[in-house]
């Protein structure tokens, strides 16, 4: 009898293939106990690492292969699939995942051993009870145009590697890398540098005025003379050319006190307007906007965000992570308008629900937004990180579905004569969606003007301004940037940014990206050589055809071959006719205290700067590089400020003097 029962449970139970185990955890909480739920760890195929594995005379054929620590899984997967009925690939629903099942599938099929036996793919984008009971109802096949736009994607950059890195190491140095979509990420920060390094600042001076009107005093801004408007900074940085023929800059203090000294009484209220202003909610995150928004709030790196999000998506508390859309299901709509009525009151409703266009230039798979599976929950307790991510989405996703704030908005205009002043003034009507993340601007308020009001003139202040350059790349805008030039897609951001530091062509300086002379010199040679390769409207068109692919339009074997064939030639060409380039080393003006003969020179290498003899490689004499803060000094003992890295790799300012002096700290302190 109890062999006879163990035959019956083998031959009815569910294999469930996933890609990690805390997602086939949380599904085993909630499957019955015919199912059995397996993880992949991520890809079990892959290309070669020790050799480029695509046959370029026969279509790009992949030669994929089981990855390296991967076949104790495979066996076990194997030997999990024989004794299964129905086996049930639910890997994740991205390009990805559908690659990741149809390598399970190869490897796990059973051919001719079990005739019975059925393989299916099913797709949820919740780990929630609803959401895979509903998957399982509806079983379907793997969708070889994904999985083909996955292929065509992994050819595409693994020639791009291969066949453009040695350049690289022949031309410039040895360990050099290049990347389809990384090279052109540290373009954009090179170009950026470029832009600041040229900018030319100028001064300027705006002029307030302090007026009253009764006993309410109010500030208003010098903006012109008759037809002569004055430069006004701008919340948006001023740019080379920015400036126009009708626009005067007040460009030094004496013009400003001369300016000052010619503003005569009456002054006198000229026009007011008002108007009310509707503040709309943003759509939920899409992975872009939450990376954005979690770094600049939370101060999470891409990295960190994708970590916490994955875990909230594997523990069945957020929709999936990975999407570009910003549309919602009709019952998390439902689901979101009920909670706003439960929390905050009718009036924080809208008659409507809100819809969203997804702005992104190619969107991707028909995602959901990201948002929580269950609305009720307003916080978790996971971890510090998750739980702070999942506010974040939660605030956003529900406020998505709020009414508007309503903001009034009143300008006057004052006139001295020909000169004529601003005031503005703003008042919050109505919260609406602001309530549901606790913000309030505050009000600025104005006296009730009203045209031909005659005011009393407290005083006129000069303010010093510059006109600034455009700012180095933040995590959060080099993001921006890369999802508006159309560059990658939801899942790459992360990993792009990482690899651009880890292998030194960037660095942060106060959370922001500069180029080191590596990566310099590098994009150098590259935009000079192979321009078409990290040129944005190209980068941004080979995206689109591989969204192309994976709908099923284009055949992802004939996109490569476009690409690759005067690709190909250029390299050989290049190889044959480009001269080495040097990578720019910095002087110090020390000798070298081994050779004697040679000077000390500042090199960056793989991980960072360092000191070098410049007769390397007769003299292989090095040292570490310690960088001084010029005109900065330690508040607490008063010695040299110098920049160093923590165990991740994140610059810091400390004390030349440490331990004994245990100063830190991730901002630059200003000058003496």
């Amino acid at each position: 009898m109890a062999r006879e029962k163990v035959s019956v449970t083998l031959c009815t139970m569910k294999l469930i293939i996933v890609e990690s185990p805390t997602k086939a955890r949380t599904l085993e909480r909630f499957l019955g106990k015919n199912y059995r739920v397996l993880a992949t760890m991520g890809h079990v195929k892959d290309l070669p690492k020790s050799k480029l594995g695509v046959d370029v005379d026969n279509d790009f054929a992949p030669q994929y292969e089981i990855v390296s620590g991967q076949k104790k899984v495979v066996a076990q997967i194997r030997k999990a699939a024989l004794s299964a009925n129905e086996v049930y690939l639910a890997t994740d629903p991205d390009r990805e995942g559908e690659a990741i099942a149809y390598h399970v599938l190869s490897l796990a099929k059973n051919k001719g051993k079990n005739s019975s036996q059925s393989f299916s793919r099913i797709t949820f984008h919740e780990v929630t009870r609803s959401a895979v009971e509903s998957a399982l109802g509806k079983p379907g096949e793997i969708n070889e145009d994904l999985v083909n736009a996955q292929t065509a994607r992994r050819v595409l950059d693994r020639l791009v590697g291969y066949k453009l890195s040695p350049v690289l190491w022949k031309k410039i140095r040895r360990g050099l890398s290049a990347g389809r979509v990384q090279s052109v990420a540290v373009r954009l920060i090179v170009e950026r540098e470029k832009e600041i390094n040229q900018f030319s600042r100028n001064k300027y001076w705006r002029i307030w005025g302090e007026f009253t009107k009764g006993k309410e005093s109010f500030r208003a801004e010098l903006v012109g003379k008759g037809d002569q408007k004055y430069e006004i900074r701008k919340k948006k940085a001023l740019f080379v050319g920015d400036y126009t023929s009708t626009k005067t800059t007040i460009d030094s203090r004496q013009k400003a006190q001369k300016l000052i000294a010619s503003f005569t009484s009456p002054y006198l209220v000229d026009q007011v307007d008002k108007s009310l202003k509707n503040r709309h909610p943003s759509p939920p995150f899409t992975t872009s906007t939450m990376q954005q928004a979690s770094y600049r709030l939370l101060n999470f790196s891409s990295r960190r965000t994708m970590r916490a999000a994955q875990q909230l998506y594997e523990e069945g508390l957020i929709t999936y992570h990975r999407t570009d859309s910003t549309s919602l299901a009709k019952e998390a709509i439902d689901n979101a308008r009920q909670m706003i009525i439960k929390s905050f009151g009718e009036k924080f409703l809208p008659a409507k629900p809100n819809f969203y266009k997804t702005r992104t230039r190619v969107a991707q798979e028909a995602h959901e937004a990201i948002r929580p599976t269950d609305f009720n929950k307003s916080k978790v307790t996971l971890n510090h990180d998750a739980d702070r991510l999942y506010r974040l989405i939660w605030q956003r996703a529900l406020a998505s579905q709020a009414a508007n704030a309503k903001t009034e908005t009143i300008t006057a205009q004052i006139f001295s004569g020909d000169y004529q002043f601003t005031a503005r003034g703003r008042r919050l009507i109505f919260s609406g969606f602001l309530e549901i993340f606790g913000l309030r601007r505050k009000d600025e308020q104005l006296p009730n003007l009203f045209s031909g009001d005659r005011l009393k003139a407290n005083k006129f202040t000069p303010e010093e301004a510059e006109t600034l350059p455009p700012p180095r790349y933040s995590e959060g805008s080099l993001i921006a940037a890369l999802e508006k030039e159309g560059i990658g897609r939801p899942s790459t951001y992360a990993p792009i940014i990482f690899v651009i530091q880890n292998r030194n062509y960037v660095q942060k300086q106060e959370g922001k990206f500069a180029p080191t002379v590596l990566g310099q010199t590098t994009n150098d040679f590259l935009v000079r050589f192979f321009p078409q390769v990290i040129d944005l409207p190209f980068t941004a068109q080979m995206e689109e055809d591989l969204d192309k692919i994976a709908n099923g339009k284009k055949e992802w074997s004939r996109v490569i071959r476009v690409f690759y064939q005067p690709f190909i030639k250029k390299v050989e060409k290049v190889e044959k006719e480009a001269k080495r380039v040097k990578i720019p080393v910095e002087k110090t003006g020390k000798g070298c205290p081994e050779c004697k003969q040679g000077e000390l020179v500042i090199r960056t290498g793989r991980f960072g700067k360092f000191l070098s003899c410049s007769r390397f490689p007769k003299c292989k004499y090095t040292a570490p590089f310690v960088e001084k803060v010029a005109g900065v000094v330690c508040p607490d003992c008063g010695g040299e400020v110098v920049i160093k890295k923590s165990r991740k790799g994140r610059q810091f300012y400390g004390c030349s003097n440490y331990p004994k002096c245990q100063w830190a700290s991730w901002r630059k302190q200003k000058k003496d």
